[in-house]
């Protein structure tokens, strides 16, 4: 043997010991960590965290980027007509400055990139009404006074200053009721859509679609109808799954296919207490080819349900479209744990592909919202008294994953421990995500494994934490 052979042959084997090295070597993790005493929120820890070759005998959450699940389209809030209301007294610099703080992730922002509207009013506007209402007792079905001129005081300006800030955000409009008239109760409240104007219902849905595209405000999806078992809030309006897969597969699916619209429909928008109710139309072999996906809400049953539903159906999205996640004003605590692991750890680890959260604003009375059927406890993310701004439990709880999880993430594998939930995602930039909830009484101290290497950390009892490396 020569010695360029010997020279060759060392390089070679010099060079895979280096890249062998390398794929074993895994770089320091940061904490971004909420505490239940606030004493930290969403604060930036400066204890360095490094990987080892122990685990010291801990328990150990093990990352594994081998096994990938669901894409994440996105983390944001509902920007109702309330919330809208209250951003628009604010002054214009205050303003900007906070949606900011919300829909960037430049500086201190959480890179909210989902947002949900109402189609028409919510509870949480300070009164009902929709797009074509006329006076008691006339109807409407060619809908010539269809008009979005409700929402060009409030939601169209706020969301025309989000979308300058986040071009890309996604959005979503949920209608929680038909124009009264309709209606079999001729009210804003209850009530079913009369089969008779099915038709003019799609067109009214497909009008808001143009309407608010015209407004350069693009709508990626929407569902069918907010809560359509629940007859209580003003407005809304009830719709069986028999009338929903009805009025998707003769109506609104051809009636958006002809229109040349890309918007997506989901189905359901209510608890997973009642899985029949989606799988019936997932399964029909008219409405499903319409549907992309189930809607679902927390209120009420499991977040387990919907990977029951993934299982049945795989090629149908999951989202989480609505769920309140509320500390009340003035509370020394912030109840932080609970929230990150039931709802935005329990829906993502369950196959949803975001989470949005009720809702982004609302006064110190948690107002605005509809009388006989508003949400009275409904304080959202943000409080605001005028220009004063205070953050809730909801805004650090979406933090946790918004700010490190940008849409285009997948989901990765990751194992729970004992009051230890945990949900890991890889970033499109290629850095691996991982949140912890310690839902305990007690602090909690584990080992995160990755590729083989250990790094030893500490969640304090009832915090939560994000790990980025």
């Amino acid at each position: 043997m020569t010695w360029r052979t010997i020279a060759a042959a060392c390089s070679t084997v010099f060079l895979c010991f280096s890249i062998a090295s390398r794929a074993q070597e895994v770089p320091d993790a940061q904490l971004w960590l909420t505490t239940v005493d606030r004493s930290a929120l969403l604060a930036l820890q400066t204890a360095p965290l490094h990987f080892s070759d122990s685990s010291e005998s801990l328990p150990v959450v093990t990352v594994n980027d081998m096994q990938q699940f669901q894409p994440i389209e996105g983390f944001g809030f509902a920007v109702t007509g309330g919330s809208a209301q209250l951003l628009m007294r604010m002054t214009p610099e205050r303003r900007t400055a906070l949606l900011k703080q919300i829909f960037s992730r430049e500086g201190d922002g959480i890179g909210a990139s989902y947002v949900r509207l109402s189609i028409g009013s919510s509870d949480m506007n300070d009164h009902a009404y929709s797009y074509d209402d006329v006076p008691a007792g006339e109807t409407d079905p060619e809908l010539k006074h269809f008009s979005l001129a409700p929402d060009r005081a409030d939601v169209v300006p706020v969301m025309k200053e989000i979308l300058a800030i986040e071009p890309t955000i996604k959005i979503l409009g949920s209608p929680w009721s038909a124009p009264a008239w309709m209606k079999t109760n001729d009210d804003v409240r209850g009530g079913e859509l009369k089969p008779e104007y099915y038709g003019a219902y799609a067109q009214y849905l497909i009008k808001y679609v143009e309407g608010m595209k015209a407004e350069g405000i693009p709508l990626t999806a929407i569902t069918v109808e907010n809560e359509p078992l629940n007859p209580k809030n003003t407005p809304s309006m009830v719709m069986f799954a028999d009338e929903e897969c009805a009025f998707i597969g003769k109506y609104l699916g051809p009636a958006f296919e002809n229109a040349g619209l890309k918007t997506e429909i989901q189905v359901y928008d209510h608890n997973p207490d009642v899985p029949s109710y989606p799988l019936s139309i997932l399964g029909d072999p008219v409405a499903g080819k319409y549907v992309a996906g189930t809607a679902f809400h927390l209120y009420g049953g499991s977040s387990s349900t919907l990977t029951d539903v993934h299982r049945q159906y795989p090629n149908k999205n999951l989202y989480l479209t609505e769920q309140s996640v509320t500390d009340w004003p003035g509370s020394e605590e912030i109840g932080i744990a609970e929230p990150v692991s039931q709802v935005l750890i329990g829906a993502t680890r369950n196959w949803a592909r975001n989470v949005l959260l009720w809702n982004l604003a609302a006064d110190p009375h948690a107002g605005p919202h509809t009388n006989n059927g508003g949400c009275t406890g409904c304080f959202g993310a943000i409080t605001l008294d005028v220009d004063k701004a205070t953050l809730n439990v909801a805004y650090y709880a979406l933090g946790h994953l918004s700010k490190f999880v940008p849409p285009g993430s997948v989901r990765i594998g990751s194992n729970e421990l004992e009051q230890l939930s945990t949900v890991a995602f890889r970033t499109p930039e290629g850095k691996i995500v991982l949140v912890v909830a310690n839902t305990g009484n007690f602090s909690k101290t584990f080992a995160i494994g990755y590729h083989g290497k250990f790094l030893r950390t500490t969640i304090p009892s009832e915090s939560a934490g994000t790990y980025v490396w």
